[in-house]
């Protein structure tokens, strides 16, 4: 059979694979009802809010993707630090773009350099913690959406601080818990 055959045969069979009712995954996720709207979001633009020390702009939130990503960067001190907890409702990705984070999931502690990416699935322990001298700039991306309400919660706390029982609570509120 020469090329030209074979493109247009298999090119049939393959149309009617996948519409017949066999090759249509009827578990796949559906297409979200949500208009979803492109956004530009440029270095000083964002939300920012100081949640117990850590400083995050938010560049995009629940609201603007269907719940299905939210992401902010952390601006954060040498020193500072999230201790370790455990989400039950996303995961996590954080990037560093600046400095060095020390990050510990499931117990494996990694120095995290610019360029460097950690991934902290659900249900399982991470904390986090600006090592070195420098300040560090970090991405993060949590999914699905949601946790943005806890760190306006979180943001609203005195100065000063932070009395732990009450940010345990709040965190707690949003399914995360300290370990």
């Amino acid at each position: 059979m020469d090329r030209k055959q074979f493109i247009k045969t298999s090119g049939l069979g393959l149309g009617i694979a996948l519409t017949s009712p066999v090759a249509i995954n009827k578990n796949a996720p559906q297409k979200a009802t949500a208009t979803l709207e492109p956004k530009i979001v440029k270095e000083g633009s964002g939300e920012v809010l100081n949640v117990v020390g850590d400083v995050q702009t938010h560049k995009l939130l629940g609201s603007e993707t269907d719940n299905q990503i939210v992401e902010w960067v952390d601006n954060v001190d040498p020193g500072v630090g999230i201790p370790p907890h455990v989400h039950t409702l996303e995961d996590e990705i954080f990037r560093v773009v600046r400095g060095e984070v020390e990050i510990t999931v499931d117990g494996k502690a990694t120095v995290l350099k610019e360029g460097d990416i950690a991934f902290a699935p659900k249900n399982v322990s991470h904390s986090w913690k600006v090592v070195g001298t420098k300040k560090a700039k970090m991405i993060t991306s949590a999914f699905p959406a949601g946790i943005e309400k806890m760190f306006r919660e979180l943001a609203k706390l005195p100065p000063g601080p932070p009395d732990f029982e009450n940010v345990a609570k709040i965190c707690g509120d949003h399914g995360i818990t300290f370990v």
